[in-house]
């Protein structure tokens, strides 16, 4: 049975804030200022949708969103969100298993990445990869090991925590890096939160 978030909707916010404060929200945001007007943007596993309303008092209009969750719940929360007049599409499936047929300026992955196990990371990138448009750019923020004590510790916590609850298949951190680099993307930004913890990145996915 593949991962599936219904489980946790009803407190997946709320959680998140307990143990990060704003610091999943910041890294998203952070994201967002690399949006242009005009664009044609993928997000894939949007969670509850927040990050809609959030993109729309930057751009109120003009953007094409094509939104897939595979929760039903998460999807359900997504649709009662104000996107402004920004034109939305909600596909309620995991995104490795959605035909894409248009391709995108931008691609956004909120924390998605990681819940995927190094092999099935190659094929889930790889998928998204074909939409993103030669020079387009991916959004992607993720967790991170870098060097302090309590990194692992809460990493193991919460990959235990979603395997039980969320039924994730992962258990570590895939090395999304080294995916990327495999595509040749060229990393444009990046800011981390929460001491290192959570990382937010800019990619370009280069013209060959």
């Amino acid at each position: 049975m593949a991962a599936n978030f219904d489980n946790s909707a009803w407190f997946y916010d709320k959680l998140a804030f307990v143990v990060f404060r704003k610091a999943l929200i910041n890294a998203q945001l952070y994201l967002l200022s690399f949006i242009p007007a005009n664009s044609s943007i993928l997000v894939a596993g949007g969670g509850t949708g927040w990050i809609l309303e959030e993109i729309a008092k930057i751009h109120p209009s003009g953007l094409t969103i094509t939104y897939v969750e595979v929760s039903t719940k998460m999807m359900a929360r997504s649709k009662k969100r104000n996107a402004g007049n920004n034109t939305l599409l909600f596909i309620t499936n995991a995104i490795e298993d959605v035909t894409i047929k248009n391709t995108f300026d931008i691609v956004i992955t909120p924390f998605l990445l990681d819940n995927f196990t190094e092999q099935t990371l190659q094929k889930v990138l790889n998928h998204i990869h074909l939409s993103l448009k030669p020079g387009g750019i991916w959004l992607n923020s993720s967790f991170q090991v870098s060097g302090k004590w309590w990194h692992k510790a809460l990493l193991k916590s919460m990959y235990l925590f979603f395997k039980i609850f969320c039924n994730i298949e992962a258990s570590k951190l895939p090395d999304i890096e080294k995916q990327y680099k495999h595509h040749r993307y060229k990393a444009i930004a990046n800011q981390t939160f929460f001491s290192d913890f959570i990382i937010a990145e800019i990619y370009k996915k280069t013209l060959k």
